[in-house]
């Protein structure tokens, strides 16, 4: 069963969804009920699928050995930078060998949503280290992780925030309110995904293969709008079904093209994916980079870090060159903006004016859907590189 893409799927929803709304209108706690429609859907959904079924149970139970073996760890003997950094490794293992799996067999090690549920497991074990989390019962930890609304393509949330609406009991004027904007996101995500995406992958359709340069830009655009639609769409729709079952999940799109640099764009663009980064990846590269003294300056740090960072993004999306050549590609567009945005008299002066937000959001436009481009696999295709 896929999720938010066939009747067969919503039929199951609204089974589930009924009694949760009843429950929250009764003022009755949702926690047991939403972890035991995780536990259906998660069923349901690899039902057909016994071999990926089978790595994602060994997933959880490694996971879940590993989360509670250094919570131990952690609050009996403290903070350990090795063990850490190994219980860390571990922890992202299965996900580096099923990104790797391509190379010898695309189904090995893979399974639905492991890139998301391994972000949720990889932040439980930081936020340990970082002594924000002590304790991580086995059923809260099974009801975060596995949270079937966004166990497919995200948002990803935290496990604080989660397990504070979970426990969670809202009054019934709340839970209405919250509801009434869960039913909107769910529709307003059919429209998203199953109209306009559909518009723009016909679009897709119509130019595949073409290589005159008009054809090219509309193919770009198309494929620009059409990502956005599809995924802002199954975003809308997955925060809506979490609204609906107590969960304030949070926003993954903020009007993204709309942005005026590329640094807005990467806050407004899959935000809960961007922001997991900017806070575990680079904050943490920029702490390590200041103390060590590895640059001179912290500008110079903060363009190595956008690098690294967009690079592991990249790789994230898989081991191909043209999401590697993506994540570099959006580096070095945040370096360059950092550093102009630091050293340029220009942009301090003119910032605020309209003719230049206009300037710049136009060019920016451009870059994004460059880029989306390059992420589609046709601009490698194009110069005859794949």
């Amino acid at each position: 069963m896929s999720f938010y893409d066939n009747y067969q799927f919503f039929c199951v929803l609204i089974f589930i969804l009924m009694p949760a709304m009843l429950l929250g209108i009764l003022e009755q706690p949702l926690k047991w009920y939403s972890t035991a429609a995780t536990f259906l859907f998660t069923a349901l959904a690899f039902l057909s699928k016994p071999q990926q079924a089978a790595w994602l149970a060994l997933f959880f139970v490694t996971e879940l050995f590993l989360v509670e073996g250094y919570l131990s760890f952690r609050v009996s003997r403290g903070r350990s930078p090795a063990v850490y950094r190994l219980v860390l490794f571990l922890s992202i293992l299965p996900l580096i060998l099923s990104k790797l799996a391509g190379f010898w067999d695309g189904s090995t090690f893979a399974f639905l949503g492991i890139s998301y549920l391994t972000f949720r497991c990889v932040q439980i074990i930081i936020e340990t280290y970082d002594g924000l989390i002590t304790e991580m019962p086995v059923l809260d930890f099974a009801a975060f992780v596995l949270f079937f609304p966004s166990i497919s393509s995200g948002p990803i949330d935290r496990s604080r925030r989660f397990l504070q609406d979970l426990n969670n009991i809202p009054s019934r004027q709340d839970y209405l309110t919250l509801a009434g904007e869960g039913v909107f996101k769910i529709l307003l995500g059919l429209i998203y995904k199953l109209i306009l995406a559909s518009i723009f992958f016909k679009g897709m359709g119509m130019v595949q293969g073409a290589r005159e340069w008009y054809f090219v830009i509309f193919y770009a655009y198309c494929y620009g709008f059409y990502l956005f639609f599809d995924f802002a769409g199954y975003s809308l729709m997955a925060i809506g079904t979490s609204y609906l079952l107590g969960i304030r999940t949070p926003e993954n799109f903020r009007k993204p093209f709309l942005s005026v640099d590329i640094q807005e764009f990467w806050d407004r663009w899959h935000i809960t994916l961007s922001h997991w980064f900017r806070d575990f990846l680079f904050s943490r590269f920029m702490i390590q980079s200041i103390r060590k003294k590895r640059f001179k300056t912290r500008l110079n740090a903060a363009c190595a870090g956008f690098l690294v960072n967009m690079l592991v993004m990249g790789l994230w999306h898989g081991v191909t060159p043209s999401y590697i050549l993506y994540g570099l590609y959006h580096g070095v567009l945040l370096a360059i903006t950092e550093w102009y945005k630091k050293k340029s008299s220009f942009y301090k002066k003119y910032r605020q004016k309209r003719w230049y937000r206009f300037l710049s959001w136009l060019i920016t436009l451009q870059l994004v859907i460059f880029g989306f481009y390059i992420f589609s696999g046709q601009f490698l295709w194009l110069l005859g590189l794949s």
